[in-house]
């Protein structure tokens, strides 16, 4: 007993050291239509999508989710297995990491030895396949089996069994009769070994079975089966192979449960017994049209994860009863544009390489969220339109949705539903023209804002009118030339990117060899020009993002760094416009912002603040003028599944920011606010302040979870707090008290939101009483006074 209890005391310490879990201010986003993994154990069935998990509960009927914001990497899940006896769920991952979830307490704990291993190439460290025997996990991987004590959590040896200890590829292993058989690739064909041999790790004392590759190894009913790389399916029998029948093709998972033996192929699910018997067999239902990646067998019931359904349930006596296990979330984990308004998340899927080449083409739906539930529309809803890229919503009617499609046009959606496809032969958009294939169509639509009027603008690529506009309520469409900048359409551009609309009509766009564009149809002269040359301290040609931001100055992701235009309003008068770095000190050595960073995405929140976005280096939030960097979020400190940021949405309505990234979407609480007009609708909360609430007495107030919030401040205020007596208590000024400082303020604004942290000038947390809030909006002298009620515990 007392050996059981420091065993389970190493094991929570482990788990607790280890497990990373950022519930509090992060949401997980993923979809779990593909299921590359399933299996079962205490009632519950474990179905991996492609980084991430869910678990169903067989008794409940419920699910619940294992995502980066419990603590996952985000990698690329390989291989899954769970441990009735420890209560472990073991993953397996493409670049040799394991992750080790404890089903008692809920954490994970991160096993990166073979991931750190250097003397294994990156290339052959992916799992392949667990089986647990005895209290070991035997891990079959690109270069050989680990052997892992899960009692301990630690690794016992690695065998190296090609010839001259040299590395294989391990698929499967099984256990039978005291030896370990392993089916593998590289010509190796099946080696086996007594496990109650001391030195197995003399590849001289593994033997081999037949020639060639194999890529499954079960046991069923005490007998061996394996699988060849030409289908066939054989028994192992005193160390021969007996053939006993082909596949129509390779199988993609195997797994033996009880005296059955569940093989999954592309389009059907074969139940094999202990005799190696064909019992039984599921293909495809209509109503389920999906490929099969793999499958097991609980209780009276068949779970098989598909290529797009999520999880189908069958009743093992009834084919015909199908159910779909699938928690909400959204079609893909690749997602490509995003864009939050009105309480909306919407989400692309389309895609173009750096150059703007489309193809191959993206036939993929969308999404939208609303009311906290992921929504579909199918490829086949959004008439055909393919390569779904930017999103824009009318800011007159938030019902009306358009989308651009790089290959096929604009697609219009009202109340959720597409109406219209707009291409060359119902609109002013045009398709390039290749003379080598004049009956070619590809209608480029890429960046798209709406302008103050409600005109939405978008942008073409090798077209040579490329900016269009396009009037909702009139149904009128006007095209405007770039040919005094870009001469030959097809040569001289590859594409556009981001469009925006600034507050004197001036359109923005960023382009792959010509820099940054400006257009203005209004102004007298030349209505167009480009800032793309180093004398304009352009970094490079290529612009990858650009914003507005509150202050109508232009910051400008290039593929080489960060620049900001400050002066977008007189642009036309400006010979020779340059634009600006961001200079900042870094422990007393002034430094490039972002230098040579490639910047995928730039948003604006309502503080004015900047989210930047990059390829490889995560995402970054910067100060109104970045010289302060709030967060600087990555694969290693918080939820984000990849480093990679397609694109970012901010939802000035609750603060909440979306990431798109290359494995997924997360989403982050950071508290901001646009600031309102008046004081009208300001209010405090939480009020009054209970001691169970505890969210008193915290230094941190980027945590938007704790302290005292006032909201529905304007733009430039300033709070005093005092007892009923009269006495100061906290006093913070818009654009002074920020929240981001390192001066360790009580009491800071962001926006339209102030925090403060319960404590007084004296730096100590309040007493229980009565206190007043007295907002003053510094511009127009507008005031209001908030009461606060605070209880302290005893």
């Amino acid at each position: 007993m007392k050996k059981a209890f420091f065993l389970g005391c190493f094991v929570a310490l482990c788990f607790s050291a280890f497990g990373q879990n950022f519930s509090n201010l992060w949401e997980a986003h993923f979809s779990y239509n593909k299921i590359v993994g399933v299996r079962a154990g205490d009632s519950k069935i474990y179905a991996a999508s492609e980084n991430v998990l869910f678990v169903y509960d067989t008794q409940t009927n419920e699910t619940f989710n294992i995502t980066t914001v419990d603590g996952l990497s985000g990698e690329f899940i390989s291989a899954i297995e769970y441990s009735e006896e420890f209560r472990l769920l073991i993953i397996g991952y493409t670049n040799g990491l394991i992750e080790i979830y404890s089903e008692a307490n809920g954490t994970i704990l991160p096993v990166v030895d073979i991931l750190e291993r250097e003397t294994i190439s990156p290339g052959l460290k992916t799992i392949n396949h667990f089986n647990e025997h005895e209290g070991l996990m035997y891990i079959a991987t690109g270069f050989g089996i680990v052997v892992y004590n899960l009692e301990s959590l630690e690794f016992g040896d690695t065998y190296f069994i090609g010839l001259g200890a040299s590395q294989v590829a391990v698929e499967q292993t099984a256990v039978l009769n005291g030896f370990i058989y392993a089916a593998c690739r590289d010509n190796a064909a099946i080696k086996f070994a007594d496990l109650s041999n001391p030195n197995l790790i003399d590849f001289a004392q593994w033997q081999t079975i037949s020639s060639g590759n194999f890529i499954t190894m079960d046991v069923v009913n005490n007998r061996l089966y394996t699988t060849r790389s030409n289908n066939t399916f054989n028994e192992i029998v005193n160390n021969t192979l007996q053939l006993r029948f082909s596949f129509p093709s390779v199988p993609r998972d195997t797994k033996a449960a009880g005296e059955i033996l569940v093989v999954t192929i592309n389009n059907t699910i074969l139940l094999l017994d202990g005799n190696g018997v064909v019992t039984s067999s599921f293909g495809v239902n209509p109503d389920f049209q999906t490929t099969y990646n793999s499958a097991v067998v609980f209780s009276e019931f068949l779970y098989i994860g598909t290529e797009n359904l999520g999880l189908l349930k069958i009743q093992l006596s009834d084919f015909n009863n199908i159910q779909a296990i699938l928690p909400n979330g959204p079609l893909r984990n690749d997602p490509f544009k995003i864009n939050a308004f009105s309480g909306q998340v919407w989400v692309t899927y389309g895609d173009h390489t750096a150059f703007y080449n489309p193809f191959p083409l993206r036939s993929r739906g969308l999404n939208y969220r609303i009311d906290d539930t992921w929504n579909s529309i199918p490829f086949e809803g959004l008439q055909n339109a393919r390569n779904l890229t930017y999103i824009a919503a009318n800011p007159f009617n938030n019902r009306q949705v358009f989308i651009s499609a790089f290959q096929d046009g604009l697609l219009e959606l009202n109340n959720f539903e597409s109406t219209v496809l707009f291409n060359q032969t119902n609109s002013g958009l045009e398709s390039l023209i290749d003379p080598n294939a004049p009956n070619f169509v590809s209608i480029r639509v890429n960046g798209l804002s709406f302008d103050r009027t409600g005109k939405l603008w978008s942008i073409t690529s090798l077209v040579e009118r490329p900016l269009k506009s396009y009037d909702p309520a009139t149904g009128n469409w006007q095209s405007y030339s770039f040919a005094q900048l870009i001469e030959n359409p097809i040569t001289g551009e590859n594409g556009f990117g981001d469009l925006v609309v600034d507050n004197n009509g001036t359109k923005w766009i960023g382009s792959k060899r010509n820099g940054l564009i400006a257009y203005n149809e209004n102004v007298s002269g030349t209505p167009i020009l480009k800032i793309d040359s180093q004398s304009q301290n352009m970094p490079n040609i290529s612009v990858e993002a650009i914003a507005l931001d509150n202050r109508n100055q232009l910051w400008i992701g290039t593929v080489n760094g960060l620049r900001v235009l400050f002066n977008t309003a007189n642009i036309f008068n400006t010979p020779n416009p340059s634009v600006n770095s961001i200079i900042i000190d870094e422990r007393g050595v002034p430094r490039e912002l972002l230098l040579d960073e490639l910047i995928t995405d730039i948003k604006v929140d309502g503080s004015n603040n900047k989210w930047v976005g990059t390829l490889s280096s995560g995402v970054f939030y910067f100060s109104q003028d970045g010289q302060q960097t709030i967060f600087h979020f990555t694969r290693d400190n918080s939820p984000l599944p990849s480093n990679q940021i397609n694109d970012i949405a901010v939802d000035d309505v609750n603060g909440v920011v979306y990431f798109a990234t290359s494995r997924g979407l997360v989403a982050f609480t950071s508290g901001s606010s646009a600031p309102e007009e008046t004081l009208g609708e300001a209010f405090v909360y939480p009020n009054p302040v209970r001691p169970e609430y505890d969210i008193l007495g915290d230094n941190n107030l980027n945590d938007i979870n704790r302290g005292v919030k006032i909201k529905g401040l304007t733009e430039n205020v300033n709070i005093k707090i005092t007892d009923v007596e009269g006495n100061l208590v906290a006093e913070a000024q818009s654009r002074r008290n920020l929240r981001n400082s390192r001066a360790g303020f009580n009491m800071a604004i962001d926006g339209g939101i102030a925090i403060w942290n319960g404590r007084n000038l004296a730096n100590n947390i309040v007493a229980s009483g009565v206190y007043l809030i007295l907002i003053t909006d510094l511009d127009s002298f507008e005031t209001k006074v908030l009461k606060l009620l605070i209880i302290r515990g005893k």
